[in-house]
């Protein structure tokens, strides 16, 4: 009698992973479903069956003991300043000793030209060297922009490595305070499996320069790339592992650059820095409003100011409307720019029910802002419906005038937050007409000098006090 054969032990079932966003799918697919990136999907090890029992973990002890909260000194942790007004601003005073930054932005916006600076002037006041390692340029390419900016320094140091025991090299010889490496993606860890740029390189080199940024207090910006999307490309938990999360924003046609906080674990998001790119470099805006609005000579038609919040600063912007003619298909044009389209088609609806807007459902309509700036907070929806109404009746807005207001689908004008402190911006440029949703005007007495202030119910009163206002200029 011949003993039945033992069954051969089956194989590990092959894992998947996304190199792009570290999905794991059951099985092989041309495309990631997570991300959606084609031939992004690699085979891995499969991972290792689990114990039937967790091991007991003894204690140790540990390196050092914990103390009570007042006994801990803050001094180690306190902000360092750049001395780049804008970036200080956003990080809540400048870079700390040991915290690490993320720096995401799309290609040739401008983050390699404002961490070179940001470094130069690192070595020039903080009295330690400063680091920068490009994984994307040679050290020559990146002495021309210096050259360029007149950023050269001794105390700034220049390396070109794509390799993470080298950049640490780098590190134990410069010894600095300020370490840049750009960018993460570049960069390959020998210890780890995969592609540059990859989940699991991406995962290795950061732990480990966070690690060595925490153990040798150095502060330290780390590039980031962005997707399609506009989001930090790699896995997620790169924002999770880092302290401070920017994201640099600007249109290449545009001078025009903004850097917003995503995360911070040193101080507060809500702050904005403004940069302006020129030919020999980048150069903080402490008072941008200029930018964003054109002066005329005489008022035109289809133009109305308005003051919009970014983070905690006070903008004031120029929109700019225009209505053009009816096409032989029928299907009309909506075109913005800086705009949300969404809120367009939407305050043309309710100018088409409630104010002079009739036939605009049937002619192409175009609304813009100045200078680049994107604007899709809901109060400019006041000023986009005095444009769009300015344009349609050929009536040029008072000059001068400033409106702000949420526009809601019944024509109210709805509340809207910071009015004081928009109101004081547009005093400061110089406006003296101010339309407001009702209730949130000032008390008599403690408004802006030289401004005059009316408030509005509904969108049929703004329009009147707006055409009322033009005719007492008029001659």
């Amino acid at each position: 009698m011949t003993r039945p054969t033992k069954a051969p032990a089956k194989a590990p079932r092959p894992a998947f992973l996304c190199d792009a966003c570290g999905y794991q799918p059951p099985k092989w697919v041309g495309r990631c479903p997570e991300c959606g990136e084609w031939g992004s999907v690699v085979e891995s090890a499969p991972a290792a069956a689990a114990p039937m029992a967790l091991r007991q973990i003894s204690p140790r002890m540990p390196g050092e003991p914990a103390r009570p909260i007042a006994e801990i000194s803050p001094v180690p942790a306190r902000a360092v300043p750049t001395h780049v007004s804008e970036l200080d601003r956003v990080l809540g005073g400048g870079l700390v000793p040991g915290g690490v930054v993320l720096l995401a932005g799309e290609p040739g916006v401008g983050k390699s030209t404002l961490l070179l600076d940001v470094a130069q002037q690192w070595a020039v006041h903080s009295g330690s060297n400063s680091l920068v390692v490009s994984g994307e340029e040679s050290v020559s390419q990146v002495r021309l922009r210096a050259e360029r900016m007149q950023t050269l320094h001794e105390r700034l140091y220049l390396a070109a490595e794509t390799d993470l025991a080298a950049l640490l090299g780098h590190v134990d010889a410069v010894r600095p305070g300020l370490l840049i490496v750009d960018s993460v993606q570049t960069f390959s860890s020998p210890t780890s499996d995969g592609v540059p740029g990859g989940v699991t390189q991406v995962r290795a080199v950061t732990a480990a320069l966070i690690a060595t940024a925490k153990e040798r207090g150095i502060a330290t910006i780390l590039v980031g790339h962005v997707t399609k999307d506009g989001n930090v490309a790699g896995p997620r938990v790169l924002e999770h592992l880092v302290d401070v999360v920017l994201q640099f924003e600007g249109d290449k046609h545009s001078s025009l650059r903004l850097i917003r906080g995503l995360k911070n674990r040193f101080g507060s998001v809500d702050e904005v820095g403004c940069f302006e790119m020129h030919e020999t470099g980048i150069a903080s805006l402490p008072d941008p409003s200029g930018l964003f609005m054109t002066r005329h000579a005489e008022p035109v038609p289809g133009t109305c100011c308005t003051v919009v919040m970014e983070g905690r600063r006070a903008l004031v912007t120029e929109v700019q409307a225009l209505i053009g003619a009816s096409p032989a298909n029928g299907s009309p044009r909506r075109t913005v720019s800086g705009l949300d389209s969404a809120r367009l088609a939407m305050l043309l609806a309710v100018l088409e029910r409630r104010g002079p807007g009739k036939g605009l459902h049937e002619r192409e309509v175009f609304a813009s802002t100045v200078g680049g700036i994107k604007v899709t907070e809901p109060s400019v929806d006041l000023a986009m419906a005095l444009a769009i109404a300015s344009a349609k009746v050929n009536l040029a807005t008072v000059p001068n005038l400033v409106a702000v207001g949420e526009v809601g689908l019944t024509g109210e004008i709805r509340r809207i937050g910071n009015v004081s402190q928009r109101l004081a911006e547009a005093a400061r440029l110089g406006f003296t007409v101010a339309l407001v949703p009702a209730g949130c005007a000032p008390a008599k007495g403690t408004g802006p000098a030289g401004l005059k202030v009316h408030e509005v119910a509904d969108l049929p009163e703004a329009l009147k006090m707006s055409a009322l206002l033009a005719a007492e200029r008029t001659p």
